[in-house]
């Protein structure tokens, strides 16, 4: 900001120029070449999203799976996001090798969406093999398999892209190393809204007018885009190779200016002081919980989704218990304490596959209309990572997680109003400018910005505090613990759609003939049912946080 006379106030602009320069400029002035490679990592799962849309019109005007059938599914699809606790630590280990794994990520991915491209391209002779609704599960779990392994090794090359040395060879400083850690993350998170957004504009041109296409017509715009989606894992293929090419040329600055080999690898490679040393725990753990997962998910037991959940967060939380033994007693209750409140709030229960139903049958959102409203949650999320970025530093994650429940809860009641024709009324009142797509846009725009923010201050909180040479197998284990909450939020939903059932209208292939009518008479009540939950289990976990790990105050 320029210098200003004694008693001058600054104008409008030149705080609006000061914000800019202070939260926007000053990161990019802060991005360096070696930070490319994990944000091409991030910025393809961000691109993951491209065909979300797809998939939910495909299931709907395809198959014939209830909304507690994939409410169930979605436990599953979930769960591989705790094999980043093994995976973390296996990335540790095998530093030097670890791009193989965004390797196998990426074949993984390109399996997908092969699989999916044949449903919609060969479909009879796709059933001929398999039945269509069992191709549709294998591609929803390899899917996100692939794009954790990627995850995991992408949150490690953010720890390798920052450099240790500056260019005459002397260590950078801790206060520097933590701000261009700092940096690194957010970036990171840059990357993946941006590669958000990017899919939210290219689904925008993508479905312009396929409302009034017919269904072949339709089915080739969905298998354009599954080919389209086919560069998720070729961009993050192209960020290892980056990685390598840059290690590369540096070497070769490097040995350009006289210096020896064993020189080059203590500047280039892992400080000794850092190498991981084996933990069977963290290892023998991962691997029994793999197995009991897979045994639990093939077996034909009741309830076989609990189990895993309930013996999966026991494994998780012994590992836990295990890792953080080393911290200080303050270090590890404000961890567990920070953990539990994040817990609560990502396992609040959804409404599930029927809102979506709803609003495509009863308020008449098309594939456009539910693209449009992607790319304003993208941007306006990756706005309000900019504008919450001071709010997220210097408040304790308690107040942020409260006041992101509270407003949440608030945000979510017009979907709950318009059930009950709320947008009816309003249209007849505006003379049909406030309809329930205005409502659907105002109420996106505002809720949009808050999105990536309860995560941001825990993954800041690990980066700081956990030991050098466990950066990566810590982020697994919490991400694990955490993720574990979305899984937990997937059988809640399940349970709902359960009490209150949710159908649409499926019409045989061949006939035409009404399979199954629509039904959405039990939505009011699932709605009601998710927005209580979602205010209280956190608010909840908040209260008991405070008074017992939290109690000496967050650090």
């Amino acid at each position: 900001m320029s210098p200003q006379a004694p008693n001058q106030q600054p104008t409008f602009a030149e705080h609006c120029r000061y914000w800019l320069d202070r939260n926007i400029l000053d990161l990019g002035r802060q991005m360096r070449l070696s930070y490319l490679p994990p944000l091409m990592v991030y910025l393809a799962a961000g691109v993951s999203g491209l065909t979300g849309i797809v998939g939910a019109f495909f299931v709907k005007e395809y198959l014939g799976l209830s909304a507690e059938f994939l409410a169930a599914l979605g436990f599953w699809t979930m769960l591989p996001w705790t094999l980043k606790m093994p995976l973390g630590h296996l990335v540790d280990l095998i530093w030097r090798h670890k791009a193989g794994l965004i390797y196998l990520g990426a074949a993984l991915i390109a399996a997908s969406l092969l699989i999916m491209s044949g449903l919609l391209s060969s479909p009879a002779a796709m059933r001929e093999v398999l039945p269509a609704e069992t191709w549709y599960v294998l591609a929803a779990l390899l899917s996100p398999i692939g794009y954790v392994l990627q995850d995991t090794v992408a949150d490690a090359m953010t720890v390798e892209a920052v450099a240790r040395y500056d260019e005459q060879g002397k260590p950078v400083s801790e206060e520097q190393l933590r701000l261009a850690h700092t940096t690194m993350q957010t970036l990171g998170r840059v990357a993946i809204i941006g590669g958000s957004l990017l899919v939210a504009a290219a689904n925008v041109y993508l479905f312009s007018g396929v409302e009034s296409l017919d269904a072949a017509q339709k089915a080739a715009v969905y298998l354009n885009i599954y080919h389209l989606a086919l560069v998720i894992p070729v961009v993050s293929v192209l960020g290892v190779l980056l990685a390598a090419f840059l290690r590369y040329r540096e070497a070769r600055r490097l040995a350009a200016q006289g210096l020896e080999f064993d020189e080059i690898e203590r500047r280039l490679a892992r400080p000794a002081e850092e190498i991981t040393e084996v933990n069977w725990w963290i290892l023998g753990g991962g691997l029994g919980f793999c197995v009991f997962s897979v045994a639990m998910g093939l077996s034909k037991l009741p309830l076989s989704e609990e189990i895993v959940f309930a013996g999966s967060l026991v494994i998780v939380l012994f590992l836990m218990a295990r890792l953080t033994a080393d911290l200080s007693p303050r270090s590890r209750h404000a961890l567990f304490g920070i953990a539990a409140v994040i817990f609560a709030f990502r396992a609040t229960p959804s409404a599930g596959a029927g809102s979506t139903w709803w609003m495509i049958d009863v308020l008449g959102f098309d594939q456009s209309f539910l693209s449009k409203l992607s790319l304003l949650t993208s941007a306006l999320t990756l706005f309000g990572m900019f504008v919450f970025r001071r709010f997220m530093a210097e408040r304790p994650i308690t107040y942020i997680v409260a006041f992101l429940t509270i407003v949440g809860t608030v945000l979510f009641l017009p979907n709950l109003a318009m059930y009950y024709g709320f947008h009816e009324w309003t249209a007849a009142h505006t003379g049909g400018v406030v309809d329930a797509r205005f409502i659907a846009l105002i109420d996106t725009a505002l809720e949009s910005p808050l999105g990536q923010i309860s995560m941001i201050p825990m993954l800041a909180w690990i980066a700081n505090s956990a030991p050098a040479k466990l950066k990566a197998t810590y982020f697994a284990v919490m991400a694990a613990f955490v993720n574990l909450a979305l899984s937990l939020s997937q059988l809640g939903s399940k349970y709902l759609n359960h009490l209150f059932t949710v159908t649409r209208e499926v019409r045989d292939a061949a006939t035409g003939a009404v399979s199954m009518p629509a039904d959405y008479s039990q939505l009011g009540n699932l709605f009601i049912a998710t927005t209580v939950i979602g205010l209280a289990l956190p608010l909840a976990a908040i209260f008991v946080a405070r008074r017992t790990w939290l109690a000496e105050g967050e650090q």
